[in-house]
Protein backbone atom coordinates (compact mmCIF):
# COMPACT_ATOMS: atom_id res chain seq x y z
CA UNK A 1 0.00 0.00 0.00
CA UNK A 2 1.04 3.67 -0.38
CA UNK A 3 2.57 5.17 2.78
CA UNK A 4 0.19 8.15 4.44
CA UNK A 5 0.56 10.41 6.66
CA UNK A 6 0.74 8.48 10.20
CA UNK A 7 2.56 5.82 8.72
CA UNK A 8 4.88 8.67 7.96
CA UNK A 9 5.12 9.81 11.33
CA UNK A 10 5.49 6.37 13.12
CA UNK A 11 8.51 5.68 10.56
CA UNK A 12 10.06 9.09 11.05
CA UNK A 13 9.70 8.42 15.13
CA UNK A 14 11.17 4.81 14.61
CA UNK A 15 14.12 6.06 12.63
CA UNK A 16 14.51 9.00 14.54
CA UNK A 17 14.96 6.69 18.00
CA UNK A 18 16.68 3.78 16.93
CA UNK A 19 19.49 5.54 14.50
CA UNK A 20 21.71 6.26 17.86
CA UNK A 21 20.45 3.70 20.01
CA UNK A 22 22.57 0.33 20.00
CA UNK A 23 19.66 -1.48 18.41
CA UNK A 24 19.53 -1.00 14.73
CA UNK A 25 17.57 1.86 12.75
CA UNK A 26 17.99 -0.05 9.66
CA UNK A 27 16.30 -2.81 11.04
CA UNK A 28 13.16 -1.12 12.59
CA UNK A 29 12.65 0.80 9.58
CA UNK A 30 12.86 -2.58 7.09
CA UNK A 31 11.05 -4.62 9.79
CA UNK A 32 8.18 -1.37 10.47
CA UNK A 33 7.62 -1.21 6.93
CA UNK A 34 7.00 -4.34 6.04
CA UNK A 35 4.05 -4.93 9.49
CA UNK A 36 2.99 -1.28 8.07
CA UNK A 37 3.03 -2.98 5.09
CA UNK A 38 4.30 -0.28 2.93
CA UNK A 39 5.33 -0.93 -0.26
CA UNK A 40 9.09 -0.32 -1.41
CA UNK A 41 8.72 2.08 -3.83
CA UNK A 42 11.44 4.74 -5.26
CA UNK A 43 9.14 7.26 -3.30
CA UNK A 44 9.54 4.85 0.13
CA UNK A 45 13.59 5.23 -0.48
CA UNK A 46 13.60 8.82 -0.41
CA UNK A 47 11.36 8.99 2.50
CA UNK A 48 14.19 6.98 4.49
CA UNK A 49 16.87 8.57 3.14
CA UNK A 50 15.07 11.42 3.99
CA UNK A 51 14.42 10.88 7.99
CA UNK A 52 18.10 9.73 8.22
CA UNK A 53 19.13 13.22 7.43
CA UNK A 54 16.40 14.51 9.71
CA UNK A 55 18.64 12.49 12.39
CA UNK A 56 22.00 13.67 11.40
CA UNK A 57 20.74 16.97 12.01
CA UNK A 58 20.15 16.73 15.45
CA UNK A 59 23.56 15.43 16.13
CA UNK A 60 24.89 18.84 14.08
CA UNK A 61 22.35 20.86 15.86
CA UNK A 62 22.99 19.64 19.62
CA UNK A 63 27.11 19.61 19.24
CA UNK A 64 27.81 22.20 16.62
CA UNK A 65 29.84 23.98 18.90
CA UNK A 66 32.31 21.01 18.60
CA UNK A 67 31.74 20.07 15.01
CA UNK A 68 32.65 23.60 13.81
CA UNK A 69 34.80 24.74 16.71
CA UNK A 70 37.66 21.49 17.90
CA UNK A 71 39.51 20.59 14.78
CA UNK A 72 41.15 17.84 16.51
CA UNK A 73 38.19 16.30 16.80
CA UNK A 74 36.72 16.21 13.42
CA UNK A 75 40.27 15.15 12.96
CA UNK A 76 39.67 11.85 14.87
CA UNK A 77 35.84 11.29 13.26
CA UNK A 78 37.51 11.65 9.85
CA UNK A 79 40.28 8.79 10.67
CA UNK A 80 37.60 6.71 11.76
CA UNK A 81 35.08 7.53 8.74
CA UNK A 82 37.98 6.09 6.21
CA UNK A 83 37.13 2.45 6.82
CA UNK A 84 33.56 2.53 6.34
CA UNK A 85 33.68 4.98 3.43
CA UNK A 86 36.29 2.40 1.63
CA UNK A 87 34.33 -1.06 2.73
CA UNK A 88 31.21 1.04 1.79
CA UNK A 89 31.68 1.66 -1.40
CA UNK A 90 33.21 -1.79 -2.21
CA UNK A 91 30.77 -3.13 -1.22
CA UNK A 92 27.48 -1.00 -1.63
CA UNK A 93 25.78 -2.97 -4.33
CA UNK A 94 25.85 -6.23 -1.98
CA UNK A 95 24.46 -4.25 0.44
CA UNK A 96 21.44 -3.14 -1.39
CA UNK A 97 20.79 -5.74 -3.48
CA UNK A 98 20.97 -8.84 -1.27
CA UNK A 99 21.32 -7.83 2.42
CA UNK A 100 19.12 -5.37 2.75
CA UNK A 101 16.35 -7.80 0.99
CA UNK A 102 17.21 -10.86 3.53
CA UNK A 103 14.83 -10.77 6.61
CA UNK A 104 16.57 -14.08 7.67
CA UNK A 105 19.96 -12.23 8.20
CA UNK A 106 18.45 -8.98 9.94
CA UNK A 107 16.65 -10.85 12.44
CA UNK A 108 19.66 -13.03 13.24
CA UNK A 109 21.88 -9.89 13.58
CA UNK A 110 19.21 -8.48 16.04
CA UNK A 111 19.03 -11.84 18.15
CA UNK A 112 22.73 -13.08 18.14
CA UNK A 113 23.72 -8.96 18.62
CA UNK A 114 21.40 -9.12 22.08
CA UNK A 115 23.20 -12.11 23.29
CA UNK A 116 26.16 -10.29 22.24
CA UNK A 117 25.58 -7.48 24.25
CA UNK A 118 24.58 -9.69 27.97
CA UNK A 119 27.80 -11.63 27.68
CA UNK A 120 29.53 -8.80 26.86
CA UNK A 121 28.62 -6.87 30.08
CA UNK A 122 28.88 -9.97 32.33
CA UNK A 123 32.73 -10.33 31.40
CA UNK A 124 33.77 -7.26 30.74
CA UNK A 125 35.01 -4.80 33.53
CA UNK A 126 35.77 -0.86 32.59
CA UNK A 127 38.92 0.91 33.96
CA UNK A 128 38.97 3.44 36.29
CA UNK A 129 41.83 5.22 33.95
CA UNK A 130 39.72 4.65 30.71
CA UNK A 131 39.60 7.48 28.22
CA UNK A 132 37.25 10.52 29.01
CA UNK A 133 38.16 12.76 26.71
CA UNK A 134 37.42 12.94 22.61
CA UNK A 135 40.61 14.94 21.86
CA UNK A 136 42.38 11.83 23.08
CA UNK A 137 41.19 9.49 21.73
CA UNK A 138 44.56 8.50 19.91
CA UNK A 139 44.30 8.04 15.82
CA UNK A 140 44.93 4.11 15.77
CA UNK A 141 42.16 3.73 18.01
CA UNK A 142 39.83 6.14 15.75
CA UNK A 143 40.71 3.84 13.06
CA UNK A 144 39.96 0.80 14.76
CA UNK A 145 36.49 2.18 15.91
CA UNK A 146 36.07 3.00 11.94
CA UNK A 147 36.78 -0.88 11.10
CA UNK A 148 34.22 -1.74 13.72
CA UNK A 149 31.84 0.42 12.29
CA UNK A 150 32.10 -1.81 8.72
CA UNK A 151 30.35 -4.74 10.17
CA UNK A 152 26.72 -2.28 10.33
CA UNK A 153 26.88 -3.11 6.60
CA UNK A 154 24.92 -6.18 7.62
CA UNK A 155 21.12 -4.56 8.53
CA UNK A 156 20.55 -5.94 12.17
CA UNK A 157 23.87 -5.45 13.56
CA UNK A 158 23.89 -1.94 14.18
CA UNK A 159 26.10 0.99 13.82
CA UNK A 160 25.61 2.47 16.95
CA UNK A 161 26.45 -0.94 18.62
CA UNK A 162 29.18 -1.72 16.59
CA UNK A 163 31.13 1.46 17.42
CA UNK A 164 30.33 1.55 21.42
CA UNK A 165 31.04 -1.84 21.94
CA UNK A 166 34.41 -1.28 20.05
CA UNK A 167 35.63 2.17 21.74
CA UNK A 168 34.62 0.09 25.22
CA UNK A 169 37.11 -2.19 24.18
CA UNK A 170 39.60 -0.14 23.10
CA UNK A 171 39.46 1.74 26.85
CA UNK A 172 37.41 4.19 26.14
CA UNK A 173 34.55 5.18 28.49
CA UNK A 174 31.31 4.83 28.17
CA UNK A 175 30.03 8.47 27.99
CA UNK A 176 33.09 9.59 25.60
CA UNK A 177 32.55 6.68 23.02
CA UNK A 178 28.99 7.30 23.20
CA UNK A 179 29.50 11.00 22.03
CA UNK A 180 31.93 9.76 19.32
CA UNK A 181 29.57 7.24 17.85
CA UNK A 182 27.14 10.78 17.47
CA UNK A 183 29.35 12.51 15.77
CA UNK A 184 30.72 9.68 13.64
CA UNK A 185 27.31 9.50 12.14
CA UNK A 186 27.57 12.26 10.12
CA UNK A 187 29.77 11.86 7.81
CA UNK A 188 29.04 8.09 7.65
CA UNK A 189 25.10 8.84 7.32
CA UNK A 190 25.43 12.05 4.99
CA UNK A 191 27.51 10.26 2.37
CA UNK A 192 25.28 7.25 2.11
CA UNK A 193 22.29 9.18 1.78
CA UNK A 194 23.81 11.56 -0.41
CA UNK A 195 25.03 8.34 -2.22
CA UNK A 196 22.01 7.23 -2.65
CA UNK A 197 19.77 10.19 -3.48
CA UNK A 198 22.03 10.04 -6.93
CA UNK A 199 21.00 6.78 -7.31
CA UNK A 200 16.92 7.55 -6.95
CA UNK A 201 14.75 10.21 -8.61
CA UNK A 202 13.87 13.08 -6.96
CA UNK A 203 10.25 14.09 -8.98
CA UNK A 204 7.73 14.48 -6.30
CA UNK A 205 3.98 15.70 -5.89
CA UNK A 206 2.75 18.13 -3.39
CA UNK A 207 1.14 14.99 -0.65
CA UNK A 208 4.72 13.30 -1.82
CA UNK A 209 6.53 16.36 -0.58
CA UNK A 210 4.59 16.70 2.48
CA UNK A 211 4.90 13.58 3.56
CA UNK A 212 9.06 13.62 3.42
CA UNK A 213 8.92 17.27 5.42
CA UNK A 214 6.77 15.53 8.00
CA UNK A 215 9.01 12.86 8.44
CA UNK A 216 12.20 14.57 8.65
CA UNK A 217 11.10 17.17 11.37
CA UNK A 218 9.41 14.32 13.10
CA UNK A 219 12.86 12.32 12.80
CA UNK A 220 14.34 15.42 13.98
CA UNK A 221 13.02 16.05 17.14
CA UNK A 222 13.08 12.28 18.27
CA UNK A 223 16.40 12.27 17.43
CA UNK A 224 17.00 14.51 19.75
CA UNK A 225 15.39 12.98 22.64
CA UNK A 226 17.51 10.15 22.15
CA UNK A 227 20.98 11.82 21.71
CA UNK A 228 20.11 13.53 25.05
CA UNK A 229 18.69 10.41 26.35
CA UNK A 230 21.87 7.75 25.63
CA UNK A 231 24.77 9.42 27.39
CA UNK A 232 22.59 9.83 30.63
CA UNK A 233 21.77 6.40 30.18
CA UNK A 234 25.42 4.87 29.64
CA UNK A 235 26.42 6.87 33.16
CA UNK A 236 24.17 5.09 35.53
CA UNK A 237 23.73 1.96 33.62
CA UNK A 238 25.15 -0.93 30.79
CA UNK A 239 24.18 -2.02 28.02
CA UNK A 240 22.70 -5.67 28.76
CA UNK A 241 18.77 -3.59 28.88
CA UNK A 242 19.04 -3.62 25.17
CA UNK A 243 20.48 -6.45 24.37
CA UNK A 244 17.28 -8.01 25.98
CA UNK A 245 15.13 -5.85 23.79
CA UNK A 246 17.03 -7.26 20.74
CA UNK A 247 16.52 -10.72 21.42
CA UNK A 248 12.45 -10.41 22.39
CA UNK A 249 12.23 -7.85 19.20
CA UNK A 250 14.34 -10.25 17.10
CA UNK A 251 12.18 -13.13 18.79
CA UNK A 252 8.80 -11.29 17.69
CA UNK A 253 9.94 -10.53 14.25
CA UNK A 254 10.76 -14.22 13.71
CA UNK A 255 7.68 -15.10 14.76
CA UNK A 256 5.61 -12.89 12.72
CA UNK A 257 7.65 -12.02 9.75
CA UNK A 258 9.11 -15.18 9.35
Amino acid sequence: MIMNYWQGIILGIVEGLTEFLPISSTAHLILSGKILNIVQTEFMKNFEITIQLGAILAVVWLYRKRIIFHKEIIKRVIVAFLPTAVFGFLFYKIFKGYLMENLSIIVWALFLGGIFFIIFEYFHKEKSDGIDDLEKISYPKCFLIGLCQTMAIIPGVSRAAATILGGILLGIKRKTIVEFSFLLAVPTIFIATGYDLLNSGLDFSFNQFSLLAIGFVVSFLTALAAIKFLPYYVQRNDFKLFGVYRIIIGFIFFLFLL
